[in-house]
């Protein structure tokens, strides 16, 4: 029995979890396709933010990243024979559409339908996240998401996508993490498209939001049987300290973090507390815009990484909070991200009690560390498989104590192009070898397989 295969002390098993339960791995487009040039595709805002010197560490693109492109059957014959029963994976939309109004590209078309096609082939339940982040660069050149206009753009490539592969696939999540979309992208300006303009980030926010609640019904429309939600990032947010000034940052910075999020999605609207703060910043809404992001859907995927500790700075613009980095001592992964499994039930106890979304679904969680390859040819990655095994036993408890969670993502079946880190940081389950290729499973990979195939 090689060392991976041997059952972490204390970790969960899958007869812990329902006989139904989803287990599988999430990928995105940008990040693992590749072929940025090839079968009519164009370019995207990460293309542009890639070749833009000093926005990527490593100088790198996902020009040609894991070349899942072409080698997909052997990243699904990965996963099938690791266990897993689903798989999340995103649609580049500058596969799709060349230009506004113009006709879908049936290369793209047809590639999907294919990637579809293989997944099912091998057990994978095929979960479609329909914009991560790779935004056409031609929408952007006319204000990209800032422009209510792109909503139109994203509805219609919304429409050619569920009509094309709609009778295969029935879960559809209309974006992923809109707050990375606007903040990271609109106002911190360290992924693409860069800029740092407060206001356009929250108008930004705005209108991916609307475009996730008019998108619910069409998709409705065009899949039978349709599964349709949203996938965000969400932190346990905590206060410094005791302290009266640190307690109210904390609460400004849940209020733009978590609330401004969640809280028109389930039909209460922009917290006012926020409006407030904000002022001037607060994006244009339009009658009938909250009424449309408030649309029923039928699940929640939350992407749970780590928990966020907050203090007054008055420095820190715009709310005057400041996020710290983990207290010394501290276990990180490589990202300097705080390894916290208890927070993942902290926050889906916390997201049941406020909102009662239905089911949720773990839409990514997953951990970056420096791995080396040994003589051996082995990756014995065990902060990783300890990051996983801790996660899992944490989840089962969320469980247990009344988290409706009907399935687990794992971020990621492969290493890839990790936007702003370039090739410098690895999450995945699966060595990829950039230079020449190859795919490797990780010790973590191994005991995943062991985990899934009950040993």
């Amino acid at each position: 029995m090689k060392k991976a295969d041997i059952p972490e002390p204390g970790a969960p098993s899958r007869g812990d979890f329902a006989p139904d339960f989803l287990w599988g791995c999430a990928t995105s487009s940008y990040q693992i396709e590749g072929a940025a040039s090839e079968d009519g595709r164009v370019e995207s805002i990460w293309d542009r933010f890639a070749a833009t010197p000093g926005k990527v560490k490593d100088g790198s693109s996902g020009a040609v990243a894991c070349d899942h492109y072409h080698r997909w059957p052997e990243d699904f014959d990965i996963g099938r024979d690791m266990g897993l029963n689903a798989y999340r994976f995103s649609i580049a939309w500058p596969r799709i559409f060349s230009e506004v109004g113009g006709k879908p590209n049936e290369k793209g078309l047809d590639f999907y339908s294919r990637l579809v096609d293989g997944m099912l082939e091998r057990g994978l339940q095929p979960w479609a996240t329909l914009y991560h982040w790779d935004l056409p660069q031609y929408l952007q050149d006319t204000g990209g998401w800032n422009n209510r206009a792109t909503v139109d753009a994203y509805l219609a490539f919304v429409d050619a996508m569920t009509r094309r592969l709609g009778d295969r696939v029935q879960h559809w999540i209309t974006h992923n993490e809109p707050w990375c979309t606007a903040i990271i992208g609109n106002f911190e300006g360290w992924h693409a498209p860069g800029n740092t303009d407060f206001k356009t980030a929250l108008q930004v926010a705005h209108h991916v939001l609307l475009s996730h609640g008019k998108a619910v019904p069409l998709i409705r429309a065009n899949v039978p049987d349709a599964q349709v939600g949203i996938a965000l990032s969400l932190h346990p947010v905590r206060a410094a300290s005791g302290k009266p000034e640190d307690i109210a940052a904390a609460a400004r910075h849940d209020g733009l973090r978590y609330r401004w999020f969640l809280d028109p999605l389930y039909g209460r609207g922009y917290p006012q507390a926020t409006l407030e703060a904000i002022g001037d910043a607060a994006p244009i809404v339009l009658p009938g815009d909250l009424d449309a992001i408030a649309v029923p859907t039928d699940f929640l995927g939350v992407n749970y990484y780590f928990p966020e500790t907050i203090e007054h700075d008055p420095a820190h613009a715009p709310l005057s909070a400041r996020v710290l980095p983990p207290a010394e001592g501290a276990a990180t992964t490589y990202m300097g991200w705080e390894v916290a499994p208890a927070g993942l039930a902290e926050l889906l106890a916390r997201i049941e009690d406020d909102y009662h979304p239905g089911p949720m679904y773990i839409t990514e969680n997953g951990s970056c560390y420096p791995d080396q390859v040994g003589a051996d040819g082995e990756i014995d990655d065990v902060e990783r498989r300890q990051y996983l095994v801790s996660h899992l036993a944490s989840l089962k408890c969320a469980i247990r104590d009344g988290a409706p969670v009907k399935g687990y993502f794992a971020w990621s079946l492969l290493d890839n192009f990790e936007w702003a880190e370039g090739y410098l940081k690895r999450f995945g389950l699966t060595h990829i070898d950039y230079a020449t290729q190859e795919r490797r499973l990780k010790s973590s990979g191994k005991w995943y397989r062991s985990f899934l195939h009950g040993e």
